[in-house]
Parts: C-alpha cells; structure tokens; sequence
C-alpha cells in the first residue's frame, strides 16, 4: 500500500517521529523542518529535550510548503562552527495552516534536495491518506521519495489508537530498538493492530466524504455572524474560521454556550485566542455540521 519494506506500530504520532529522528540523527546533528510543523511546535521539544537534536526552522507558507530556496540556504555547510545536517522533514498534510496538501511534485523536489546533499528526507504524514485523497494520487506516490514516514490510525481513520512509522527494513530494524528505549514497545500491541488494519484497508476509502463535510461546514459557516474563513482554503478535512472582535460574546462565552446550551464541545486553535479549529471525521455527518452552525447562528445572531 505504501510501497515501504517495513513499518512499526507506535503508541502516537509524536513517538514516531520521534523515532524517526532519532534513527536519522545523532546527538548534536540538525534537522531542517518548517516553523509551524507539529515537530517542532506541538511535540513538547521532545527531538532537543531527548534526541539531542538541534532544530533548524524555515518558513512555513500559507500553502503548506518551505520554499525550495529556504530549504537549499538551510544546508550547513562542513564547518565546525556548525551543526551538521542530517535531515529534512515535511508536515504532509501541513495542519498548522489549515490542513494544506503537498503533491508529488514538490515533495519530489525536496526529495531531490536531500539527495544532493546526502541526506535523509521524512514525512510528518499523520494525514497522508488526506493529502492523497486531495491530490488525486496513491499515498505510495507520495512518499515514493520518502526514507521515512509516520502516519496517524486514530485521526481521519478511526482506529482507537496508534501510528505507523514505514521505511526501509533497515530503518525499521533501528526504530525499533529506539521505540524500545521510548517505553514503546508493546506485548499486546495485536488488540490494537487489529483496529489499525481495519483502519488502513476500510477507513481509507471513504476520507472523500470527510472532505466533502468540511467543505459544507465551511460554506454554511459564511452565512454565521461575526464569523470569517477563506473557503478557498479548504482543501481536506480542515475548517479554520476567526470569531470577530464584534461578536457578542467572547470566546470563552462562546466556548462555555457551545457546551452547555449545545452539547458541543469547541475550542480556540491551541496557541490562538480567536481562532477555531473544526475537523471534520466519520462521526461528523451533514446533520451534525448543520447543527453545529445552527448553534453558532443562534448564539452570534
């Protein structure tokens, strides 16, 4: 399906490429990763705080992607004043701007990059089979160029969790002696394994109508109130909007109603005060995005 040699179960996402990079990096070397990625700003500093590994940032752009430029100019050179470069990572689907989808082509290129320069090139894909639903190709396309991914069973795909890292045997040979020392290894893990399998082979199949929902969501949300989102921008399972400072109601008002009037549990985007965050998924069907934006329209109104 993925067109990799191995793969490994892990506990979460963040473990994974935690392992990851752990295997593609010593103590002290550098990886290049977008300044918005999950990596680096949701995952606790785990690469620095455990692997040692030093961060080097580049811009993430409202399309999801680094600049190829950015990314050639991130490249250290073999001096010693500076860490040595080990590795490029990329966030696909991109979910700190708004679950933005990156093709072949460009991952392609980066790919071409590491090559130049001897190194290793892994993909954050907790939402891969997103970003190739977007793109209109296999998730193996994708990361035909990859040596390493990990992607999420408990996101779009409903398993009740777990990650996958893949890659080639003798990666996953390594990961899984840095799985080990994380605490990651699991005795039981078949219980879990089972729900995955259902996860990749079913699960998959039916993102499109996800998709489909987020769209709905996103154009019943611009007939809200104090509400605004670019729907030009929604392009997976992602529903980003802002609450206005006319609003009636703050955001913690609104927080608090949503529940309790509602039932419906809704939070700022972690990070942002007026910034939402609505994912849509298998539980999430036409009826409910029209009575999540029913709710909205009353209590903006």
């Amino acid at each position: 399906m993925l067109g990799k040699e191995a793969g490994l179960f892990v506990t979460s996402g963040t473990q994974g490429n935690l392992v990851a990079l752990l295997v593609h990096c010593g103590r002290g070397d550098e990886v290049i990763l977008g300044d918005k990625a999950h990596t680096f700003v949701y995952e606790a500093g785990a690469i620095a705080a455990v692997g040692s590994i030093h961060p080097h940032t580049v811009p993430v752009h409202a399309d999801g992607k680094l600049n190829l430029s950015d990314i050639r100019r991130a490249v250290r050179g073999n001096n010693v004043h500076f860490p040595r470069t080990k590795l490029i990572s990329l966030e696909n689907t991109q979910g700190t701007v708004g679950g933005m989808p990156l093709g072949v082509e460009y991952t392609n290129s980066v790919a071409a990059i590491a090559r130049e320069h001897n190194l290793k090139l892994h993909i954050d894909g907790a939402r891969i089979f997103n970003a190739a639903v977007a793109e209109g190709v296999s998730a193996a396309d994708l990361i035909a160029q990859a040596d390493s991914m990990t992607f999420c069973l408990s996101k779009g795909l409903c398993a009740p969790v777990g990650s996958i890292l893949v890659g080639s045997r003798a990666f996953i040979d390594e990961a899984r002696r840095a799985r080990k020392m994380l605490g990651g290894g699991l005795r039981q893990v078949g219980i879990l394994a089972a729900a995955g399998l259902i996860a990749i082979h079913e699960m998959t199949k039916r993102l499109g109508e996800d998709h489909a929902n987020a769209c709905l969501l996103a154009e019943q949300l611009t007939t809200v109130p104090h509400l605004v989102l670019d729907i030009s921008r929604v392009k997976t399972n992602f529903v980003f909007f802002d609450l206005l400072d006319s609003a009636p109601v703050t955001p913690d008002e609104l927080v608090n109603r949503m529940q309790q009037d509602y039932n419906i549990m809704l939070r700022p985007y972690p990070g942002f005060q007026r910034t939402f965050r609505a994912v849509t998924h298998y539980w999430i069907t036409p009826e409910r995005v029209g009575q999540v934006t029913a709710a909205l329209r009353e209590i903006l109104a």
